[in-house]
């Protein structure tokens, strides 16, 4: 329901997650922490924002996301500490660095790597309307379940009911035909008193 995502305001990445995100699950509420994605400093900032949604644990899940580039610009997600900090998160967290081809330390680190941001705004959700139509097949599957156990209840309860009353029957049978015989010895004894 809530997603974080660590990356730059600046540039298509966060146009793009957000527009996948929200077409695949409207209702989805989404924070950006805005952060530098390429330099010297941005493993500091990419750190703040993952303790920033690790702090209040506010998200479901958290996306740190950056679009391609050479090498030199995805090395800062290869930063040991950086890597610390996503291993640690205590928020399931996607990688999303650079292109399909591309791979930096933060992927393994993560616990899910998406090739691409948009990837991974396609692993993230569901598309709501498969979600809604899986729902109608097991609300539909169960009721049917339900029914078909409350029916076999049913004939069970008739097979016991029956069953009960012709062993009442049987008893009631049997119980007259012994009074019958008992009838002669009793009689006499009754006019006694």
């Amino acid at each position: 329901r809530r997603i974080g995502i660590v990356t730059s305001e600046a540039g298509a990445v966060i146009h793009d997650m957000c527009t996948v995100l929200t077409r695949r699950f409207p209702a989805l509420e989404i924070r950006l922490f805005p952060c530098l994605v390429q330099g010297a400093e941005a493993p500091r900032t990419i750190i703040e924002g993952i303790r920033y949604f690790n702090s209040d644990r506010w998200a479901d899940l958290l996306i740190v996301a950056r679009g391609g580039g050479s090498f030199e610009d995805l090395f800062c997600f290869n930063d040991e500490a950086l890597v610390r900090e996503v291993a640690a998160s205590k928020i399931p967290t996607i990688s999303a660095v650079g292109h399909e081809t591309d791979f930096t330390l933060c992927d393994f680190a993560a616990d899910k790597r998406a090739g691409t941001p948009s990837i991974a705004a396609e692993i993230a959700v569901p598309v709501l309307s498969d979600l809604t139509s899986q729902l109608s097949t097991l609300n539909s599957q169960l009721s049917t379940s339900l029914r078909s156990r409350g029916e076999f209840f049913a004939q069970r309860v008739d097979q016991l009911a029956d069953a009960l009353a012709s062993a009442l029957t049987i008893a009631q049978s049997n119980a007259e035909r012994r009074l019958e015989r008992l009838r002669p010895r009793l009689m006499p004894a009754l006019r006694l008193h």
